[in-house]
């Protein structure tokens, strides 16, 4: 379950109020403005109503809920925002309604005076049912049920995708190379424009400054321009930044291209991508992608439920995908982006649907469920056989060699600690681990015992992340002992390098005699010791 008050804004509802939304979005130059829908389709708005964005009939703010009467059983399912702001939105009968500001005529009413109530946008849309709204600073576009995109709004960048660089009054049909095109999703940068095709091509359109159409170039596109470097993949979803855009294809693969002032292409360091370039690669498949036009910040979910979140964090330029303890995308820009808006409409109801892996996620450890139970320091940890031994070569041949029905279905184990065992068994499960330096020691051993390669890499990622003054030759010594070479290296140069402080811990003086002789050996060798 999604938890709306996670954006500041929500706190100013009561505990009431929060239970009877159904879905919401969070908006404005400042997080400042929210639109929510309930249970029985009534529409609501708060905030500090900058440019009649609120749509109440005035320019006031408020913090108290008001009713949006014309949107009430309207039964939204999109909306996007721009920054002055304007908000559009589609309902699930396909009407179009957009009011805020309307300086560029990005609410596509021929006209630039703001919106001061929600009004349905009729040019050209009136007999087009749309099914998705999206926004950049200025310009507005809708997806039609039938595949094809219109464009209004601010477009001295070619955005709206006409062929000129004139503002573009009411809703314009994008033809050129999509004329014939059967367009599936879409997304806006502040003055760039995506779509996505039905066969998985990729073009883009509007500004192109820092390479956000993955052109190749920084040349501004005046008409959609298919993203060529994409060519022999199938992207399902585009997500566009401020300044950047992500791309997932159909096999979970994920690409990024443009500005990265604040790392939020995920390459690893701050230069500009002019094309697309594959991210995560060392990551399991992802099944969602997530950014917004106000933000730099981008997001990730892989198929195991993790999300990876990248760029402007709070200030901080993340310039590497960096694991979250969050359960969705939505969670990383309530509490890292700048603005704390929404990426997109967030459906607060719990979805009945879970995936193969959140499923075993859910079921690791339940007594409902397993056949099987081990006891580790008079402690049950509960699993199903079958996972085990799809899961686990150690446990296969176990099970193969002398499991029969007539044994007891508890296994015993002494040789490992209860937190080190779980852990194992989880990661079976989740293909994770959530344990400290110290406890992964005992994991480091485990993994060698039962040779999980790949979790032992996960170990020893998790003892080089946590090292420290205190544990560095605990930790050099268990990387001696269980024939990690690269954890090794990695700890003793470690200790080498805060030499005077490790060598003034209890764990330097009780550390096996040969191994210290050894240490003390080879630190010399590198000039450590040095009168």
């Amino acid at each position: 379950m999604v938890d709306v008050g996670k954006w500041p804004i929500f706190t100013l509802l009561s505990p009431q109020e929060i239970a009877s939304i159904r879905k919401a979005c969070v908006f404005g130059t400042s997080a400042n403005e929210a639109i929510y829908t309930t249970h029985n389709d009534e529409v609501f708005v708060f905030g500090l109503n900058c440019s009649n964005c609120l749509g109440t009939g005035d320019s006031q703010s408020t913090i108290v809920p008001k009713k949006l009467e014309a949107l009430c059983g309207k039964k939204i399912s999109s909306l996007s925002y721009g920054s002055g702001p304007h908000v559009v939105l589609c309902t699930e009968d396909g009407e179009v309604y957009a009011w805020g500001h309307n300086g560029y005529s990005q609410l596509g009413n021929g006209a630039t005076n703001q919106g001061v109530t929600p009004v349905q946008v009729c040019t050209n849309l009136l007999l087009k049912k749309v099914i998705e709204v999206a926004c950049g600073s200025h310009h507005s576009m809708a997806l039609s049920f039938d595949g094809d995109l219109y464009a209004w709004g601010y477009n001295n960048c070619g955005q709206v995708g006409s062929g000129s660089t004139a503002n573009q009054p009411t809703p314009r049909r994008v033809s050129n190379c999509l004329q014939d095109k059967m367009v599936v999703g879409i997304a806006c940068g502040q003055t760039s424009s995506m779509a996505v095709v039905n066969n998985g091509e990729v073009y883009g359109w509007g500004y192109n400054g820092n390479g956000q159409l993955g052109l190749g170039n920084n040349g501004n596109q005046l008409t959609p321009c298919r993203v060529a470097a994409l060519h022999g993949v199938c992207i399902l979803q585009i997500a566009c930044g401020y300044a950047h855009t992500l791309a997932l294809t159909d096999e979970g693969l994920l690409y990024a291209w443009g500005a990265n002032t604040y790392g939020q292409l995920g390459t690893g360091n701050k230069s500009n991508q002019l094309s697309p370039l594959q991210i995560m690669m060392e990551k399991e498949r992802v099944v969602e992608i997530a950014a917004c036009h106000s933000a730099h910040t981008s997001a990730a979910k892989t198929q195991s439920g993790q999300v990876y979140m990248w760029g402007q964090c709070r200030g901080q330029s993340v310039v590497l995908p960096h694991l979250t303890h969050f359960a969705c995308t939505d969670d990383v820009f309530a509490c890292f982006a700048t603005p704390a808006v929404m990426w997109r409409l967030l459906s607060v109801e719990q979805e009945d649907f879970l995936t193969v892996a959140e499923s075993l996620k859910k079921e690791f450890d339940s007594p409902e469920t397993s056949d099987l139970k081990f006891r580790v320091d008079g402690k049950y940890i509960y699993v199903h056989k079958a996972v085990l031994k799809i899961r686990c070569e150690h446990f296969r041949t176990m099970f193969q060699s002398y499991w029969n029905e007539d044994m007891k279905e508890v296994i015993e184990v002494d040789q490992f600690s209860y937190p080190v065992y779980r852990a194992f068994l989880e990661y079976l499960y989740t293909d994770s681990v959530d344990l400290p330096p110290e406890d992964a020691i005992g994991l480091l051993d485990l993994a060698t015992s039962y040779c999980e390669n790949r979790l032992k890499k996960l170990c020893q990622h998790i003892i080089k992340r946590g090292i420290t003054v205190e544990n560095a030759f605990s930790l050099l010594s268990a990387a001696v002992r269980y024939d990690a070479e690269d954890l090794e290296d990695f700890c003793f140069k470690f200790c080498v390098n805060h030499l005077t402080e490790v060598t003034q811990t209890t764990a330097f003086w009780q550390m096996d005699g040969s191994l210290l002789k050894e240490f003390i050996a080879k630190a010399s060798k590198c000039g450590a010791f040095k009168n």
